[in-house]
């Protein structure tokens, strides 16, 4: 059986545009943990920045 579960943007748990939090809540771990990857990719490789603008673009906002 699949599970329903979808990711969205946190409203909660937000710096910017909460694509982190929203990653972090349907990975079931810590934001913090998020955010340091996210910084890893965008000092490391570069495509960070480009991933993280399309993201919010792409992902819906957590309903109400």
């Amino acid at each position: 059986m699949q599970s329903s579960k979808r990711l969205y943007r946190s409203r909660r748990v937000r710096s910017i545009a909460g694509v982190c939090g929203g990653l972090a809540d349907y990975f079931g771990v810590d934001v913090t943990i998020v955010r340091l990857l996210w910084a890893f990719a965008v000092i490391i490789y570069g495509t960070g920045v480009l991933a993280y603008v399309v993201a919010a673009v792409i992902i819906p906002l957590e309903p109400e």
